[in-house]
């Protein structure tokens, strides 16, 4: 027959082998705390390629235009 210290060994290796609902919220808030930090990231690397795309956009510009310049006043340009 368990004796109730053997009943208490019983639970508390349960507690240890079983998620418990503790244990269970604290995983929900750690996943959510990593969602968000994910979400962060995410925002700030799509900012960070619009914001490339754009300076790309304005080199070419930039790079025409000196073309252009230069073609009028005769130099010859290698980029």
């Amino acid at each position: 027959m368990l004796t109730t210290e053997d009943i208490q060994k019983l639970i508390e290796a349960e507690r240890e082998v079983f998620t418990t609902k503790e244990d269970f919220a604290r995983i929900e808030q750690m996943f959510s705390n990593l969602q968000s930090s994910v979400d962060a990231y995410a925002k700030k690397a799509d900012t960070y390629f619009q914001e490339m795309s754009a300076m790309r956009h304005a080199l070419k510009r930039h790079e025409e235009a000196l073309q252009k310049i230069a073609q009028k006043v005769g130099i010859k340009l290698d980029f």
